[in-house]
């Protein structure tokens, strides 16, 4: 049984526990119909008002944290209960069985003050329920969150002593080749630094924005020593790189996908790469003709992996689209308040 089975089934007992209970009298010591009808109304009443706060009202106030939706929502299910009740019970009961909850002679403003206050336990019961389940998400996001981070610091210090041995190689190897071939020392320099750079900690696992678009650079140009001249990737920026900081390696999955399953060796399908800065916004955007002869379908990072980062460090401040026609994949990303 999944969660949501585990909650609705709770949720049947206890609507089955209050229903009973407020029944119960009624069967043992009064027979009358018209009291078992009112209470039923009453019940089914609060069932509704219940469900539109739980499911409703109080989830868009958590979403957007504005003490006005809670005040049209709960004045808003106040004003329904009352015009569902005065139907049900002054309306149809009437007509259908002869009698009604109020006496003629009851004012409009006694009316709407009393069922103002008949109006409360629904919606009391639907706050507490939600702030309850509320409670025990966030518990639960929590644990999720402190186990996926110790599981990163664990990966992470397995592989430190090969990336350390790596780099510190390559600048060994950039020291014999330098004197041999400037292309050859120049290409190892840059495989440096993008070690380099994946080594880099800072305490908020953020970089300078520059230093992630240097990478990109880097990374770009050492793939284009496979294809030397015929390699077409046009990098384009707008907007100022100053101070900006997101978190280090969260663009390379996007232009690594690209050029290992795009097209790089046609001038007339290039790989297409754009980062815009407009108002403390990044639009980052990767597009490229579909290798139709690749036969690796694999990623370095799946998109679900990267979808999952970006709910951690970015909720609800982030968009991620990705287009695919069969011939042309797109991805766009926005990244809120960097």
């Amino acid at each position: 049984m999944n969660a949501t089975q585990k909650k609705i089934g709770l949720h049947l007992l206890g609507w089955t526990l209050y229903i009973g209970y407020t029944l119960v009298g009624y069967f043992l010591y009064n027979w009358d119909y018209r009291a078992l009808l009112l209470s039923l109304s009453q019940d089914v009443l609060h069932l509704v008002e219940f469900y539109i706060c739980y499911l409703l009202v109080f989830p868009l106030w958590m979403k957007y944290r504005k003490w006005l939706i809670i005040l049209v929502g709960v004045v808003g299910t106040m004003v329904l209960y009352t015009a569902l009740r005065y139907t049900i019970e002054e309306v149809l009961f009437q007509h259908f069985f002869s009698f009604s909850n109020y006496s003629a002679g009851t004012t409009l403003s006694y009316y709407i003050f009393d069922n103002l206050y008949w109006a409360m336990p629904g919606i009391f019961l639907g706050a507490v329920v939600w702030a309850f389940e509320a409670t025990l998400e966030k518990e639960r996001e929590n644990r999720t969150l402190k186990q996926e981070k110790t599981q990163a610091e664990l990966a992470f210090l397995k592989t430190q002593i090969n990336p350390h041995f790596l780099y510190n190689s390559l600048n060994y190897l950039y020291s014999l080749a330098y004197p041999v071939s400037d292309k050859l020392a120049d290409a190892i320099i840059k495989l440096s630094d993008l070690m380099r750079y994946m080594l880099y900690e800072s305490k908020d696992g953020r970089v300078e924005l520059q230093k992630e678009v240097d990478y990109l650079h880097n990374y770009i140009d050492i793939y284009r020593l496979r294809f030397e001249n015929n390699f077409f990737v046009n990098f384009n920026i707008q907007g100022h790189v100053n101070g900006q900081r997101v978190p280090s390696l969260v663009l390379i999955p996007f232009v690594e996908n690209a050029l290992k399953h795009g097209v790089v060796d046609d001038a007339t399908a290039p790989v297409n790469i754009s980062l815009q800065l407009i108002n403390n916004s990044l639009y980052f955007g990767v597009s490229n003709r579909i290798n139709q002869s690749q036969k690796d379908h694999t990623t370095g990072i799946g998109l679900a992996n990267i979808r999952r980062r970006l709910e951690l460090l970015y909720p609800n401040q982030y968009t991620l689209e990705t287009r695919e026609d069969g011939k042309q994949y797109q991805t766009r990303l926005k990244l809120e308040d960097i």
